[in-house]
């Protein structure tokens, strides 16, 4: 649950209009905000078609963990 909560609080970071991130792109590379959005589509894109392939496949969010969790006997 952490990693998928923790993927889709990182896209919120990256999308407008709370979009923390963007209004520090924007500041940092002296550009407009609606150039900003616009060059990050493809990415916006491909972060919501990841999201979807998390959700349809939570063995993929869960495999990492279950993998470092420690069993007790």
């Amino acid at each position: 649950f952490g990693v998928l909560m923790a993927f889709v609080l990182g896209i919120g970071l990256l999308t407008p209009p709370v979009g923390t991130c963007l209004y520090v792109g924007c500041g940092v590379g002296k550009v407009s905000m609606e150039a900003l959005v616009k060059a990050m589509l493809p990415y916006y894109a491909a972060l919501l078609v990841v999201l979807a392939i998390l959700i349809a496949f939570p063995g993929l969010v869960t495999w990492l963990p279950d993998l470092t969790a420690v069993r007790g006997n």
